[in-house]
């Protein structure tokens, strides 16, 4: 059964770095689009970061333009968020999801995924 399990997530200072990790397992995620999608309470999940099935394109939303970087590993098994310059408005779960369906894009609409973490809590402090 394919399983998608973030970690990394934690209570920082504002302006301090985290690093998540979502780790692939159950079948081969080499030639997923991959993506990092948040929700702080009370509002709407939204699209933080994708990237497509080989790395070499990537997208993020404007509000982490510049602080995050998305990349993956070179087996693609595991999917890394690097956050830095963390902001207390960045607080919120984390989540992972694939795109199992074949193609050379990446992707920012939640419906695109179809396979999803349970999240991680990243909190930042002001």
């Amino acid at each position: 059964q394919a399983q998608l399990v973030e970690s990394g997530g934690g209570l920082v200072q504002a302006g301090d770095s985290l690093r998540l990790s979502c780790a692939a397992s159950g079948r081969t995620f080499r030639n997923y689009a991959m993506g990092w999608f948040r929700q702080a309470p009370g509002k709407e999940r939204d699209f933080v970061a994708a990237i497509n099935w080989s790395g070499s394109s990537t997208g993020y939303a404007d509000s982490v333009k510049g602080r995050f970087t998305i990349s993956r590993d070179s087996a693609s098994t595991t999917v890394y968020l690097q956050m830095n310059s963390l902001k207390p408005e960045d607080t919120a779960v984390y989540y992972c999801a694939a795109n199992t369906r074949p193609g050379s894009s990446y992707y920012t609409r939640i419906p695109s995924y179809d396979l999803w973490g349970q999240g991680t809590q990243v909190t930042v402090s002001s």
